[in-house]
């Protein structure tokens, strides 16, 4: 477990804790406060809610989705990025879905003004641009789909956002248009950052990838078997 990683998780089953086990009044009050409501933004100044709603989760089964997938995905990506760049990464794809989330909900459509005075909750949009980004560093990686069967990472996160763009227009109490942002922000941040080329950070991430693997490939081998003598003495044998 990596540091950013750890402590995302810790902070969203704190809030996840505190907003569950609060009185029901106090829980309603809490997710208006935190949740992500455009018409709140926009008229009361709201300003922290793009930031306060990643780690607001609606139950059980949606905080655990979202610490598996971003404990799956985070690790392998901070420990390629360092914990500064991974920290600023999550928060530019979080904070960006729920820009998209907010500027969708100002157009001229009717799920538009649905979303506008919708609130919106979780780590999905930061989630979905983690998996972005994985599918760009890593993308003949195979994930498995619906846990069932192995899809590229680029093929992956390609059928997400055609999904999410799909299903947007829909609905359905799922917060597709942020997932879609998610997806948008990651990729656009990252391409301008790949457009300085694996400049700075492309080498210093590959040199820092190089190491790691050396470190890891050297502590396996600190714990392997190696047969001494001939005499087969078990003292001779170093673990």
């Amino acid at each position: 477990m990596t540091p950013a990683v750890k402590a995302l998780i810790w902070a969203n089953v704190g809030v996840f804790v505190v907003t569950t086990l609060a009185p029901s009044g106090l829980q309603y009050w809490l997710g208006g406060l935190l949740g992500l409501t455009p018409a709140r933004v926009f008229g009361e100044l709201m300003i922290w809610q793009p930031v306060t709603y990643l780690f607001v989760h609606g139950g059980i089964g949606h905080i655990l989705i979202n610490m598996l997938i971003l404990w799956m995905f985070g690790v392998q990506l901070e420990r390629l990025w360092g914990t500064r760049f991974f920290l600023r990464y999550y928060f530019v794809a979080g904070v960006g879905a729920a820009i998209v989330t907010m500027i969708v909900s100002l157009l001229p459509f009717s799920f538009s003004a649905a979303t506008y005075a919708t609130i919106t909750i979780g780590a999905s949009g930061a989630i979905y641009g983690l998996l972005m980004a994985f599918a760009l560093y890593y993308p003949e990686t195979p994930i498995l789909m619906f846990l069932l069967f192995p899809v590229p990472a680029k093929y992956f996160v390609l059928i997400l956002g055609a999904v999410a763009f799909v299903s947007a227009p829909r609905g359905g109490g799922v917060a597709h248009i942020t997932h879609l942002g998610g997806l948008v922000a990651g990729y656009l941040y990252l391409r301008r950052l790949r457009g300085m080329s694996m400049g700075r950070l492309g080498i210093w991430s590959d040199i820092r990838s190089r190491y790691l693997r050396w470190k890891m490939a050297r502590l396996r081998r600190r714990f392997d078997v190696y047969p001494g003598g001939n005499d087969r003495d078990w003292n001779d044998r170093i673990h």
